[in-house]
């Protein structure tokens, strides 16, 4: 095992200097902070507006909510695993510095490759679909049309600036943003119960015959592509107040808060319209472009509450983009600093304390990915959002995939670090690789579902975290890449 990075301030240096490279980010991030954080990565209201009534019109119907329970309870699973190794992995970087530790070097980086790509991915997609919900808003209120792009490049702009400056200030903003989106779908839930739906209020969407009466992989599937991003609680352990106790804590909660927040939002929506019904009402809503969720606000919570949602929809997109935007950044940065990316890529700012290289390199990525697909005059939500959702799907589980089985040989090649802790390090680990397997199979069978391309456009969209995993392999073989980097 590597022993684990001194804890000493290292001295403040002007942003400009050849040593600024071999600072560290600092923070005093606690729990909640890095909860707020990944579940504004989550974006709880998108998945609700967005995903729930995907799971529920194509997949099971009534039985939806039990997909997102699964989820829930297959990401649970990989987190235990996930957590025990966490005090021997010292470097933030999440997901690719897991890898390395278990892996090796070479895994190691093409898991970052794979990661950056995901993540890159989701946030375009993001921006796309941003685009034509703030334009949807805009006309709602009467406002003028405009493209997709123009809002997004305008977004775009005002995360650039939060991303350049300290985490803290991000982590506030997001968390205003995230409260405020949950609290409003929990008025929504509340008042569903409270009410009654049309056959009142019951356990159906539990029972098997709900859960049978259609695909419910398409809603595991769907399920899963609103977790992205939970995983990000390591990316921030150098900014973590005690990241010890911080990272776990934060890892299970996030996963815990998504998944029973997720679920019980799908069932009061299927209440909402009646088990029987739902399933019509969904798909109606996919073929006529409706809005599901702001139609069910309407009946149960009125106008005022309907165009508040649709507001914070817009808000929850921000915070979803800030988020991942700060993710990448620190992925970036985290490469940077062991010699595969740029040594500007790794520069910690004088004032900021953030990696305001990285995070300016992140945007006019983003810029330019926006650019060219408005270019080629792509569609913003199947288009943009369909597409970069599949590929961040694919690239997420493979992830998901590879730190399971990290976990499971670096504990193997410490028998000292594994003693008494059987179960977390082995027994759950190996459980986690069989649901993902399982979870991988979903997706890829129901690709085109989320892609909304056809067979051969999603089959190329499905090997692009496949390229990235390749291309990791053959730079680290390169002469680029010292032994020194053998950590990652």
């Amino acid at each position: 095992m590597n022993a684990p990075e001194s804890n000493t301030t290292p001295p403040v240096v002007e942003q400009g200097s050849s040593s600024a490279s071999r600072r560290h980010l600092k923070g005093q991030l606690g729990v909640t902070s890095i909860v707020f954080m990944v579940i504004a990565a989550a974006a709880p209201l998108t998945v609700i507006a967005g995903n729930v009534p995907i799971a529920v019109g194509l997949g099971p119907g009534a039985g939806a909510p039990v997909g997102f329970v699964i989820a829930a309870l297959v990401l649970l699973v990989f987190a235990v695993g996930f957590v025990t190794m966490t005090p021997f992995v010292a470097e933030a970087g999440a997901f690719f510095s897991y890898v390395t530790k278990g892996l090796g070097a070479r895994l190691g980086l093409s898991a970052a490759f794979v990661a950056l790509v995901a993540y890159t991915a989701i946030q375009v997609g993001i921006y796309g679909y941003l685009g034509w919900a703030i334009d949807d808003l805009v006309q709602h209120y009467g406002g003028p049309s405009a493209p997709w792009w123009v809002w997004s490049v305008a977004v775009l702009a005002f995360v650039a600036v939060l991303g350049y400056r300290h985490i803290e200030l991000s982590s506030k903003i997001l968390g205003v943003a995230l409260v405020l989106e949950i609290l409003v779908v929990i008025v929504l839930d509340v008042a569903i119960v409270v009410q009654g739906g049309p056959e009142g209020i019951g356990a159906t969407s539990f029972t098997m015959d709900a859960v049978s009466s259609g695909p419910i992989g398409i809603a595991v599937l769907f399920a899963l592509t609103g977790f992205i991003g939970f995983e990000a609680t390591a990316v921030f352990r150098d900014e973590a107040r005690d990241p010890e106790r911080t990272i776990p804590r934060a890892t299970y909660l996030a996963v815990v808060i998504i998944g029973v927040f997720y679920a019980i939002s799908c069932w009061a929506l299927v209440e909402a319209w009646g088990p029987s019904q739902v399933a019509d009402v969904a798909r109606a809503a996919l073929d006529s472009g409706d809005n599901m969720l702001l139609d069910t606000a309407g009946i149960y919570v009125g106008a005022v509450v309907r165009d508040l949602i649709q507001v914070l929809l817009v808000t929850s997109l921000i915070a979803c983009v800030l988020s991942f935007h700060n993710v990448i950044a620190r992925y970036q940065f985290a490469l940077a600093r062991k010699g595969v990316l740029p040594e500007p890529l790794g520069r910690v700012h004088h004032a900021q304390h953030s990696p305001y290289v990285s995070s300016v390199v992140q945007s006019v990525t983003a810029l330019l990915f926006v650019v060219a697909f408005a270019a080629v005059g792509l569609e913003p939500l199947v288009g943009v959002f369909g597409s970069m959702a599949g590929v961040a799907t694919v690239g997420m589980v493979i992830l998901l995939l590879l730190t399971s089985v990290a976990v499971l040989v670096f504990f193997r090649k410490n028998p000292d670090a594994q003693r008494g802790r059987v179960v977390s390090t082995v027994v759950f680990p190996a459980l986690a690789v069989l649901g993902l397997l399982g979870s991988l199979g979903l997706v890829l069978s129901n690709f085109t579902l989320v892609t909304g391309q056809s067979v051969m456009i999603s089959v190329g969209l499905a090997l692009v975290p496949v390229v990235a995993f390749v291309a990791g392999l053959v730079l680290r073989r390169s002469k680029h890449l010292s032994e020194r980097n053998d950590t990652l």
